[in-house]
């Protein structure tokens, strides 16, 4: 996993994958007790400050890693205990070289269940050199393998982001490190695509998960969550259109 400043998260998960035969913890510069939390739990913890973006990143800490099987996380994401066993007896006798994992999150104080968010399936468990991480991309570049893959049961729990507060600063860094992929694909270059991408997606977007993906199920926080990540896409191509509009 990589981390940042993640001492309030650390402890629940490390302590979730004490069967692993290594932790390996890459950060990029904690202030707080995240290097002395990993270090009580026996994880390899090292700093690289040149935070290039999450999948870079990943792709340091990956490249730490010695044993036969990769499990991807995130510092405020909890193996269940059924996933741990499961992970346990799947990689004693593996029938594919890499696994899908359904994701479970929190917003506020729901567990979003509807609205295309779950299950959230991530490609986080993976014979050590069989994926590499997608990067270029933006914050959400995934492990890449493109043999046959299986997919797990039991859930990956996801503290995504128990505070509103918490969720806007997250989307904030998410809008601000896309913006760079965006210039460099073109996108809302012109009004009609500016138009388009930062006022119509972001409404399509909303209707689609809210509606027709059933997000209303989830009651008061997936109406705030569905609206507010209408907003974050909104955010993306703003960023992206003042970045381009911007003197060099």
């Amino acid at each position: 996993m990589i981390a940042r400043n993640e001492e309030k998260n650390l402890p629940r998960t490390l302590e979730s994958v004490r069967w692993a035969d290594e932790i390996v913890i890459v950060d990029s510069g904690s202030v707080d007790r995240t290097p002395a939390i990993a270090q009580s739990f026996g994880a390899h913890h090292s700093f690289n400050r040149d935070f290039k973006g999450h999948p870079e990143q990943k792709t340091i800490a990956i490249g730490k890693c010695t044993s036969d099987w990769i499990l991807l996380l995130d510092a405020d994401e909890v193996v269940s205990p059924g996933l741990a066993k499961e992970i346990q007896e799947t990689i004693a006798n593996p029938r594919y070289e890499a696994y899908w994992v359904p994701r479970l999150n929190l917003f506020m104080d729901r567990w979003i269940r509807h609205g295309g968010f779950y299950p959230d399936h991530k490609l986080r468990l993976w014979r050590r050199g069989s994926a590499q991480m997608e990067t270029g991309v933006g914050p959400h570049g995934t492990p890449q393998y493109d043999g046959p893959q299986g997919t797990l049961k039991h859930d990956l729990i996801h503290y995504a982001y128990p505070s509103f507060e918490n969720y806007l600063s997250h989307m904030n860094d998410y809008s601000t490190e896309n913006v760079a992929v965006l210039v460099e694909r073109g996108k809302a270059r012109s009004l009609a695509g500016f138009v388009r991408l930062a006022l119509l997606n972001p409404a399509a977007t909303f209707v689609k998960n809210y509606f027709f993906r059933l997000g209303f199920l989830d009651g008061v926080a997936g109406l705030i969550y569905h609206l507010n990540h209408s907003v974050y896409v909104h955010w993306k191509y703003v960023k992206a259109w003042e970045a381009r509009k911007r003197p060099e």
